[in-house]
């Protein structure tokens, strides 16, 4: 049985605090698991006020680090302008230097970094505040696609529900797959998730303003012909520009090339075909650009982590019809 505390911060939400207890320490000894011995940590004195307002009495304060084999930090409100405890700090520095694994559940990543435990690390986020990540520790090596990342002493997970992946991951680790299986099972999720965050990122579908803007005219007519073979020079002449002027302007208004940008909306689109019809996947692939089911599927494997089958499979409206529909059938 292996020691685990869980750090209880202000403004932490129920999900994310509940997770490590739900996967790692709940009771299922009717099935035949094992157990771990999980302790839930306040970090000041106290009681904890979660993000949704509740109060929760956490029965333990920092000396529950001390000797935790793995430690687990499910949230900072960091972006809130939440303070953060010193003495937690140097708690998870000590932990760590002894030989703890430490955990940061998505804006937990953030607690980690802010001690100095990332550094020279891969790590990652909420695909939200990735970037905040990379800007605010230099040092640390974020990975913004990915559901968790486990650099062996330190472990970081993506949001949400990415909390659920790593402490699976680490009950695996811990128990073993059959466990970990297992305890998924009674959970009803899967012991191992496909793809990454990348497929889960809310990309908006862009706005051209319908004016004489050479670049604006443009870009209305790409998005009308995605299915079409088209680059630069097509694009150059629709805006009644040169190449160059049109390359320089086109980066200025979208901040990305013109390819990029291409293939960006052409993924949008065969995005949404995928969820709001049925069409055959080579379908899609020709009326969103990509050509080929072939194409479309090595794309979405590179950009999504996932193929055009499973994500379907994942975000289509038919694998979640509505409630009535449900009720109906």
């Amino acid at each position: 049985m292996a020691v685990i505390a869980v750090v209880a911060l202000d403004e932490t939400p129920l999900f994310h605090l509940s997770v490590p207890c739900e996967v790692l320490g709940a009771d299922r000894s009717d099935d035949g698991l094992p157990r771990h011995e999980v302790r839930v940590a306040r970090a000041g004195r106290g009681p904890v006020r979660s993000s949704a307002g509740v109060v929760l009495h956490a029965p333990y304060g920092l000396e529950a680090l001390e000797d935790a084999d793995v430690v687990i930090v499910p949230w900072w409100g960091r972006l809130a302008g939440q303070p953060l405890p010193g003495r937690l700090l140097e708690s998870l520095r000590r932990a760590h230097a002894r030989g703890a694994r430490v955990a940061g559940l998505c804006g937990g990543a953030f607690v980690l970094a802010e001690a100095g435990l990332l550094d020279g690390k891969r790590a990652t986020t909420h695909w939200k505040y990735a970037g905040d990540l990379a800007a605010g520790y230099p040092l640390v090596q974020v990975e913004p696609d990915v559901l968790y990342v486990d650099e062996g002493d330190v472990l970081t997970s993506a949001g949400t529900a990415a909390a659920i992946d790593l402490c699976l991951h680490l009950l695996r680790t811990l128990s073993g797959a059959e466990v970990a299986h297992a305890v998924a099972r009674r959970m009803v999720v899967p012991p191992h998730r496909a793809g990454g965050q990348a497929q889960y990122v809310d990309v908006p579908v862009p706005e051209v303003r319908a004016d004489d803007d050479g670049v604006a005219v443009a870009m209305r007519w790409a998005l009308e012909h995605l299915d079409e073979a088209m680059g630069v020079e097509d694009l150059a002449g629709r805006a009644l520009m040169s190449r160059r002027t049109f390359t320089r302007q086109f980066r200025q208004r979208t901040g990305t090339s013109t390819l990029q940008w291409l293939l960006q909306q052409r993924t949008l689109l065969a995005q949404r075909l995928l969820e709001t019809t049925d069409l055959p996947v080579e379908v899609v692939a020709h009326r969103s650009g990509f050509g080929s089911a072939v194409t479309l599927r090595a794309h979405f494997q590179r950009a999504l982590g996932t193929s055009p089958r499973d994500y379907r499979a994942t975000f289509s409206r038919e694998a979640h019809p509505p409630l009535e529909r449900i009720a109906a059938g």
